[in-house]
C-alpha cells in the first residue's frame, strides 16, 4: 500500500464545488467542526489548524493544555477547531482522517498524539508508521487505519471544509486564531495573549 491515497486526495480536491455558506465560520462552529466546552459560552475561541503545522503542533503541546484547564473545563469557553490542510496535505489529511475515525469522543486525544508525533515523522519520514502509531494507541486496527484514510467520502467533506474556511472565512495559514469573531492571532500565540483577547470578549 502507498504512504497515502494521493491520488485520491488530489481528484477530491479538484473535483470539488464552493462549499455553500452555512453559517459559524470564524464566528463559531460550522457544521462538521469540532468543539470542546459549553456551546452557551459567552466567549467563543476559533482555531483553524492544520495536523502537518509546527506552530499547530507548538501550540497545542505547550499553550493547550493550561488554556482548556483554565477556560474550557471551567465552561468560560467555546472553544471550536477548523481543520485545514498545510504541506504536506497528506499528513494534514490523513491526521484529521483517523482523528474523526476514533470518534468524536476521542477526536481531540487522537489529534493531541499526531501533534506529538510531528516532529518524529518529519525526522524519520515514515508519515504513515506514525499515523499508523497514533491510531493503534486509539483502539483502531490496521485494517481500520488503512479504511480511514483510504475513505473518499471523508476526504471529500473534509476538503469541504478546507474550502470554506478560504473563500467564505479568507485563512491563508495557520494557525489563526478568532475571539467572538475577530481575529487576534496568526501564527504562534501565547496564553497571555489569549488571555487578554478572552478578558476583553468577557465585558
Amino acid at each position: 500500500m502507498p504512504k497515502f491515497n494521493r491520488r485520491l486526495l488530489i481528484a477530491a480536491a479538484a473535483a470539488l464545488a464552493l462549499a455553500g455558506c452555512s453559517g459559524g465560520g470564524a464566528k463559531g462552529a460550522s457544521e462538521g467542526d469540532m468543539s470542546l466546552g459549553d456551546p452557551n459560552a459567552k466567549v467563543k475561541v476559533v482555531e483553524y489548524a492544520s495536523a502537518s503545522c509546527t506552530h499547530c503542533a507548538s501550540f497545542a503541546i505547550n499553550v493547550f493544555p493550561e488554556f482548556k484547564a483554565k477556560y474550557i473545563d471551567t465552561g468560560k469557553v467555546h472553544y471550536t477547531l477548523k481543520e485545514f490542510l498545510t504541506p504536506p496535505n497528506e499528513l494534514a489529511a490523513a491526521g484529521f482522517l483517523i482523528a474523526r475515525c476514533a470518534g468524536k469522543d476521542k477526536y481531540f486525544t487522537v489529534l493531541d498524539g499526531v501533534f506529538r508525533n510531528q516532529a518524529e515523522m518529519f525526522t524519520t519520514g515514515d508519515m504513515r508508521g506514525g499515523l499508523l502509531k497514533v491510531a493503534q494507541s486509539a483502539g483502531m486496527t490496521e485494517e481500520q487505519f488503512n479504511a480511514c484514510v483510504s475513505d473518499s467520502e471523508a476526504l471529500k467533506a473534509l476538503n469541504a471544509r478546507v474550502e470554506r474556511a478560504v473563500k467564505q472565512d479568507k485563512i491563508t495559514g495557520t494557525p489563526t486564531f478568532f475571539v467572538n469573531g475577530k481575529k487576534i492571532a496568526e501564527g504562534e500565540v501565547t496564553l497571555a495573549q489569549l488571555d487578554a483577547a478572552i478578558a476583553e470578549a468577557s465585558k
